[in-house]
Formats: structure tokens, C-alpha cells, sequence
């Protein structure tokens, strides 16, 4: 385990091993079993081929796959939440190559938050995506009711989870799609990635613009 007084961190085998405080591990062992079983995985509905996530399994095949939760007994409030899983991400990622960098993902459990309505997260999610998005971080929002349509099937809910969470990944190339509905995501995208757009990407930000 690592972590601090705002935030504690676990791997999934210190999870396997039963190694988190038990009060915390059923969530925690239900939220990795959903990440092993369904973002690994197709999807019928989901509009395209491939796994749900295709950075979920390369990142926990090398170990950069991690679950963590406010130290808080209560989660203290988001901002505090948000900013440790912030500072966190940013340590763990410092003696990274490049390559895995791009794989680190930390998963943050909220699991105090009402699983029936997802406003609160949403909110915290919304509050923090600029100046995530502005550092290179990507910052997403996953809860049992979650009503964000997915990219290739709008019928489809691909950011529902058992836990209400927050993901913490680096910012991709690829990531356009996720960023087209503010100009303020849009202009960092650019900013950070202009001279290196691939061309199906920049047809979709051709497409946006002009549509």
C-alpha cells in the first residue's frame, strides 16, 4: 500500500491478498473484478471492436493498473479528494518511462456517494477537467447510473461502474473525441498534440469544426 493522510493507493494483487483494510475490500475487489471482466472485453453494444478500454489490460499487465481511496473516513470533500488523487498520480508517474506513463491509470472509489444518482460525481468530474485536461491528465467519471452515452453507440452506457469512482490516466493523442465539447479541452488538446495528430484524427476534428 501507498499513500498518505489524504489518499491511499493499492495494487490489485495487494487487493487479491487481501491486504487493504477489510472494510474497504469488498468494494475494492468488486470494482477490480469489473475492471478484469468488462473493460477488458467486447461489447455487443459498444459500436466497434475491441475491449471496452484498451488501456486497461497493457496497464495491468505491467502493473500500473491501481485502485486507491480518500483516507478520510467520510472522503473529506471532493476538492481535497480530487487534488490528493491529483498530487498522487503525478508521484507515481515521475520515474515512469514514457511508455508507461501512457499506461498508468489510477481508479479513486467514492463508494460513500449515492449509487442512485450520479450529479455529485458528475459535478466534482466537470470541476476538475480543466485543469487536468490543461496538465495532460484525463480525468473520467464512472457510477452505477451513469447516463454518459458511449462514442460509437449513443444506446450504449459505457462509464457505469459498481462504485461510484474517478479514473486518473495521461492524456492521449487519441483522446479528441473526449474533448470536442468545450473549446477550452480543445485548444490544450491542440496546444499539446497539434504536430503529431494522426490523420483519422484530425478528419474527426475537421469533422467537428465544420459540422
Amino acid at each position: 500500500m501507498r499513500g498518505d493522510e489524504r489518499l491511499l493507493i493499492w495494487s490489485p494483487e495487494e487487493i487479491d491478498a487481501g491486504l487493504a483494510p477489510h472494510r474497504h475490500l469488498p468494494a475494492l475487489r468488486h470494482v477490480l473484478d469489473w475492471s478484469r471482466r468488462v473493460l477488458v472485453s467486447g461489447h455487443p453494444e459498444l459500436g466497434r471492436t475491441g475491449p471496452v478500454c484498451p488501456y486497461t489490460q497493457p496497464s495491468l499487465r505491467k502493473g500500473l493498473f491501481l485502485l486507491a481511496l480518500p483516507a478520510q473516513e467520510d472522503g473529506g470533500t471532493p476538492a481535497e479528494a480530487v487534488a490528493g488523487l491529483r498530487d498522487w498520480y503525478e508521484r507515481l508517474s515521475a520515474d515512469l518511462t514514457e511508455e508507461d506513463r501512457e499506461l498508468l491509470t489510477v481508479l479513486m472509489l467514492l463508494p460513500w456517494l449515492d449509487p442512485s444518482d450520479s450529479g455529485e460525481l458528475d459535478e466534482v468530474q466537470r470541476a476538475a477537467k480543466d485543469t487536468f485536461v490543461a496538465d495532460g491528465l484525463m480525468i473520467g467519471q464512472f457510477h452505477p447510473v451513469c447516463d454518459e452515452p458511449g462514442l460509437w453507440n449513443e444506446d450504449f452506457r459505457p462509464l457505469r461502474a459498481p462504485v461510484p469512482l474517478l479514473a486518473v490516466r495521461r492524456l492521449l493523442v487519441f483522446d479528441l473525441p473526449f474533448l470536442v465539447g468545450a473549446d477550452r479541452h480543445l485548444d490544450a488538446y491542440l496546444q499539446r498534440f497539434a504536430p503529431e495528430i494522426p490523420a483519422r484524427v484530425r478528419d474527426q476534428l475537421v469533422n467537428r469544426v465544420v459540422s
